[in-house]
Order: structure tokens, then C-alpha cells, then sequence
């Protein structure tokens, strides 16, 4: 069974004799892929990581905010009137997962809440992470299952969510391993994967390691246009993306923010983007998202934002911190004219599942106050462009598209060791 998967996987290579040769590391992706689309690591069995970053969806779920716990369906379709209660909305887009297992990324989440490297990490477990972790992926991977609004559930639901209520991480990490180990399947592939002998050698560090493994292998994108013009190959990109290119590490200042191999610097800015949604429990009717200054406690951080990679930019719309653009567009015009865009902004930019419950959505964005606040500590000097020069720059992000991410279907699964449906 597991042989015939890694053939239809790619992940069998032929040694000298003609025989199949799986190495650990491919274990270790396979087994990631399977509990990346496994509903088992939910409290309630609902919700996959897929869910929220869905490989035909670019690794997010076309949504300016996901519809999380509770929610059935994927995509802009995930209706959150279907038999179950949706108790807690989720504040923020759902990012790209795009090029995160590259050695350079070792801040994590809109806010850096994990940030490190080489074993020495920051996250919101206060000390509590377990040894061994591979990366800031790993990490990360580590904490959607202790939300209650993205897989935990509701306390009184399930063990997992009754350990969320008490920020019990070392409970829930338990309670998790505990359920995928029950399936013989997944004993074998930790085994295989990590050379172990025994069920009760398997921790949570071998999963969160195995979830990174499959998106650093399975969501690599790396072979643009762009890249293909930047090794010698002068042809890869039309005369429109050259004039884009030319804008963006020039007269536009892109380069300012967006730089490096993924045209991100990891930094942190306030752009007084749109605040709609449910927020994190900040400021006015506590409903405004302080980005940064959550996680430093300092106010001069507060409405900043990680600089996203601009890699597949041009597939992981809606965009910004709170979805509120779903135009490339509207992005770059609200960059050239942040209180302008921030007055005028609409419903109609973003993308959400419309219910009369969730009117309150929007509360902070009428808030004359909290938008002036936002505006007074914008950290970007206003550069001047013409629509054409706009449409030329477009046409550069669309040159950061790899191909191979076009069509990323063969990452999903036909089933997962729990038996647990995976395309509901």
C-alpha cells in the first residue's frame, strides 16, 4: 500500500539493481502530506490544515477571511450555516504557504508570534516547545490546532478544546499525537520516516517536522519567469514585466520593503490597511488587530504588518492582513495612497461568505477614530506613478508566478489513514 503511493507520488527512485529505494526523507514528506489533509488532528474531525490552504486554491482558501472551526465546504463556497454553530470567526487571511520551508524564513505568522532558527525559537507557548523542532515551519505548524476558532473547537466539545480554554499546549499536543497514532498506518510511516521502534517513542515534534517537510517539498516556487530572467535567460520575460521589474526596483521604491531572493525583507510596516472582521480583541469595542504590537508590547509597533513574499502573488488573492483587496490593483493604489484607499474602501473589495449575523464585521473599518489612527502611523513615503506605470507593475508580479504552482493537485491526497472524508 505504501510503496504504491510513493509511485504515484513520484517519490520512489530505482537503485543500480532495478530495485525501488524510499529514503526516510521520503517518509517523512508523505507522512506530512497525509496529516496536512487529515481531519484527525481537529478537535472536533471537521477541519484539515488543507482546509484554510488548499493546494487548489494557491495554498490559501480564496477568501478575504477563512471560515474555520465549524464551517463545511472549501473555498469561497465554505458556507458557515451548515448544521454547526460557527462560535468564533477567524481574524486574519489565510497566507500563502509558498517557499516557507526556505532557510530564510524564520519569522512566521502577520505578526512574527515564531521567529527563530537552528533550535532556539520564540512562539506563543512561553517556553513551552518541545526540543527537536526543525525549523519556524514546524513551529507554526504546531498552533493552528490549539485555536479554537481554526481546529480546536469550542470548550465541552472535545478534549482538545477543553485544553485550548486553558492555553494547555503540552495537553493538546498530546491529546493530538495520541489520536493519529491510533491508526496502525501512521505508526508505520513515523517509523519509517524517523527510524523509531516503538508508538510511544512518536511526539509532536515528529509531526509538526513531517507537516513542514511535505509544504517545503510539496509548495517550492522557484521557477518563475523572473528567475529564469535573473540566470541569463533574457527572453523568459515580455518587454511589459521588464519595464515592471525596472519600476519595481526603481522609480516605485518596491525594492524598499519587497527585496531579496522572495521579495520580502521579513520587516515589519504600518500601511493602515482595512481592518474588517472579528479583530483580535484590541483597542476600540475591542474588535482592532494591533499586528505587531502584540507579540512586542510596544506601541510603536502597533498596526504593523510582516511584509509578505510577492512570489505567486498573482494566485493568493484576497489580499493584505485582513483580505480586504481582491485586486492587485487596489493593493499597489493603496501603497501610492493610503488614507485616500483607506477612506473610500468598500465591502465590495473583499471577498467574504455573507451572513446578517456578522454585520459587526465592519465596525472598526466605520470607526472614524481607529482610521485616523491608522493613518498617523503610516510608515511608507507616497511615490507617484501613473495608471500605466500601475498596469506595468502588475505585469512584473504576474512574472513572479511559477508554472509548477499552476497546477498543484497531485499534493492532495485520495484518502488519509483516519478514513476521514478529505474534499468535504
Amino acid at each position: 500500500m505504501i510503496r504504491s503511493l510513493l509511485v504515484l507520488l513520484g517519490l520512489v527512485s530505482v537503485n543500480l539493481q532495478g530495485g525501488e529505494a524510499i529514503t526516510p526523507n521520503q517518509y517523512k514528506v508523505m507522512l506530512g502530506r497525509f496529516l496536512f489533509h487529515d481531519k484527525i488532528l481537529s478537535g472536533n474531525k471537521n477541519i484539515s490544515c488543507a482546509t484554510c490552504h488548499h493546494a487548489l486554491l494557491a495554498t490559501g482558501d480564496a477568501l478575504s477571511l477563512s471560515v474555520g472551526e465549524g464551517g463545511c465546504g472549501l473555498g469561497p463556497s465554505r458556507s458557515m450555516t451548515c448544521g454547526q454553530k460557527i462560535h468564533e470567526r477567524v481574524p486574519r487571511n489565510s497566507p500563502p504557504l509558498f517557499n516557507l520551508g526556505d532557510e530564510e524564513y524564520t519569522v512566521m505568522f502577520a505578526d512574527g508570534r515564531v521567529e527563530g532558527s537552528n533550535g532556539s525559537f520564540r512562539s506563543p507557548a512561553n517556553g513551552l516547545l518541545p526540543d527537536g523542532l526543525d525549523s519556524a515551519l514546524a513551529v507554526q505548524a504546531l498552533f493552528p490546532v490549539t485555536s479554537g476558532t481554526e481546529m480546536a473547537g469550542q470548550p465541552g466539545e472535545n478534549p482538545q478544546a477543553d485544553f485550548a480554554v486553558d492555553n494547555d499546549f503540552v495537553g493538546i499536543w498530546d491529546h493530538v499525537i495520541q489520536k493519529v497514532i491510533a491508526y496502525d498506518e501512521y505508526q508505520r510511516l513515523f517509523f519509517s520516516a524517523y527510524g523509531l521502534r516503538s508508538r510511544y517513542d512518536i511526539t509532536i515534534v515528529h509531526l509538526a517536522n513531517a507537516i513542514a517537510a511535505f509544504e517545503a517539498e510539496a509548495f517550492k516556487a522557484t521557477e518563475s519567469p523572473y528567475d529564469r530572467y535573473v540566470m541569463g535567460d533574457y527572453g523568459a520575460m515580455t518587454n511589459n514585466q521588464i519595464t515592471g521589474k525596472n519600476l519595481f526596483y526603481g522609480k516605485a521604491q518596491c525594492y524598499v520593503c519587497h527585496s531579496g531572493k522572495f521579495q520580502t525583507n521579513h520587516r515589519f510596516y504600518a500601511l493602515a490597511m482595512p481592518q474588517i472582521g472579528p479583530g483580535k480583541g484590541d483597542g476600540i469595542d475591542a474588535m482592532e488587530d494591533f499586528g505587531r504590537e502584540r507579540v512586542t508590547k510596544s506601541i510603536n509597533d502597533r498596526y504593523r504588518f510582516r511584509v509578505p513574499s510577492l512570489r505567486n502573488v498573482a494566485l493568493t488573492g484576497p489580499w493584505t492582513h485582513a483580505g480586504a483587496y481582491n485586486t492587485l490593483k487596489g493593493v499597489i493604489d493603496h501603497h501610492l495612497q493610503p488614507r485616500a484607499c483607506l477612506e473610500n474602501w468598500s465591502l465590495q473589495n473583499a471577498i467574504l461568505p455573507w451572513d446578517e449575523s456578522f454585520n459587526d464585521d465592519f465596525i472598526t473599518h466605520s470607526n472614524f477614530t481607529v482610521r485616523d489612527n491608522m493613518t498617523a502611523r503610516v510608515s511608507w513615503s507616497r511615490v507617484a506613478l501613473t495608471a500605466m506605470e500601475i498596469d506595468r507593475l502588475i505585469d512584473f508580479l504576474h512574472a513572479l508566478t511559477d508554472p509548477n504552482s499552476l497546477n498543484l493537485r497531485h499534493q492532495i491526497p485520495n484518502r488519509v489513514p483516519s478514513g476521514l472524508p478529505v474534499f468535504d
